[in-house]
């Protein structure tokens, strides 16, 4: 028995000496035979990055969201934005803006590109502008404006248009409250308005 816990005394003498010395033998060939590894590898990309966020910065996912003066929803997001500059209005791409009327009715706008002018409250949307009614409407353009502060769409260019009683052309149209009825809204087309009455079967 004595000569076992002899035996056992020392072996764990030799361990303590030995351990640590094997782990620090581990370390050292770890880092000898590691790749050293070049920082500078990744600097053109970070500066690049950097370089062209100083020179042209930018937001993506950018989102507005508020209330006109007549109590509609009106959020706008896009898929990136910059800032406006001087002399020039801020510009987004991939745009889409969502009002909720009060009256229950909702218009959706999508388009390629725009432009927010801050000052003047406005959003002007282009290329390929499309804007969805919740009565059936869906109308499309080469450029359409969004009023910010009150409910207020417009096109000012030749338009197309499906409705639910059929297809429709014409120089212009207006989404915008009745000054007559407040807090009931009109959609009006003029200019050359041309429809191709299409009754539902």
């Amino acid at each position: 028995m004595a000569g076992h816990d002899n035996l056992h005394s020392r072996l764990v003498a030799w361990l303590k000496i030995g351990l640590p010395f094997a782990a620090l033998a581990l370390l050292s060939t770890l880092f000898l035979v590691s790749r050293t590894i070049d920082p500078s590898d990744a600097i053109p990309y970070a500066d690049a990055d950097v370089e062209d966020r100083i020179r042209e910065p930018r937001m993506t996912a950018p989102a507005h969201a508020g209330v006109t003066s007549d109590g509609a929803a009106l959020t706008v997001t896009a898929a990136e934005a910059r800032p406006e500059e001087e002399g020039s209005a801020g510009s987004a791409q991939a745009l889409r803006a969502e009002l909720s009327l009060p009256d229950g009715g909702r218009a959706e706008l999508v388009a390629a590109s725009g432009n927010l002018d801050a000052t003047a409250r406005l959003l002007t949307l282009q290329g390929g502008v499309q804007i969805t009614t919740s009565s059936g409407y869906t109308i499309t353009s080469n450029e359409m404006t969004a009023a910010l502060d009150r409910t207020e769409v417009k096109s000012a260019s030749t338009l197309a248009a499906t409705s639910p009683m059929g297809q429709i052309t014409a120089g212009s149209m207006a989404l915008t409250e009745d000054p007559a009825t407040p807090g009931a809204y009109l959609l009006l087309f003029n200019d050359r308005v041309k429809l191709i009455y299409q009754p539902a079967e």
